[in-house]
Parts: structure tokens; C-alpha cells; sequence
């Protein structure tokens, strides 16, 4: 993670906005040379949100298996997406 005084986004917006969407990740202000908040782009920001997503359903799904638990079949699954496609397409 890179680290920037908070001056850096008050003196060039812009310039900043540019530089967290170039780095592709998040970047730490400081205040007072104390760490303060962490920016990222939205882009960034909806990436990690979604694999923090999958990570958890990832999670529960390797829970399932070592419960030994019974899993849904393929087909099912994807029958099942079928079938919300085509009703949201109804919509």
C-alpha cells in the first residue's frame, strides 16, 4: 500500500484521482504523519468488494463439503440461473 500526506489530495485532486486509479490500489493518507483514511478508486473498491463476496461463499460451500453435506448439482444450478434470467427478462 502506498502512503501519502492528505496534503497530496487537497493540492491536486485531480492529479491524485488519476494516480489511485493508475496504481490500481489503495493508498494510505496521513494526518499529522499518523495513517488517517485509505482511498481507492471505485473501481478497486468494487473489485475487492466482490472478492471478499466469493471468498465467503467459497467459505460455506468448503463448510458444506467438510459437513458432508449434499451439494446441489451442476444442472440445477444452472437451471436455475435459466430460470431468473428469463423471469427478469419478463419483467
Amino acid at each position: 500500500m502506498d502512503i501519502k500526506p492528505s496534503t497530496t489530495i487537497r493540492q491536486d485532486y485531480n492529479g491524485f484521482s488519476k494516480y489511485c486509479h493508475e496504481i490500481d490500489e489503495p493508498v494510505v493518507l496521513t494526518r499529522n504523519g499518523e495513517a488517517d483514511l485509505v482511498v481507492m478508486s471505485h473501481e478497486t473498491f468494487r473489485r475487492r468488494e466482490a472478492r471478499i463476496k466469493l471468498q465467503s461463499k467459497l467459505l460455506v460451500a468448503e463448510k458444506q463439503i467438510a459437513e458432508g453435506l449434499e451439494l446441489t448439482d451442476h444442472k440445477q444450478v444452472i437451471d436455475n440461473i435459466r430460470r431468473k434470467i428469463d423471469a427478469s427478462k419478463e419483467d
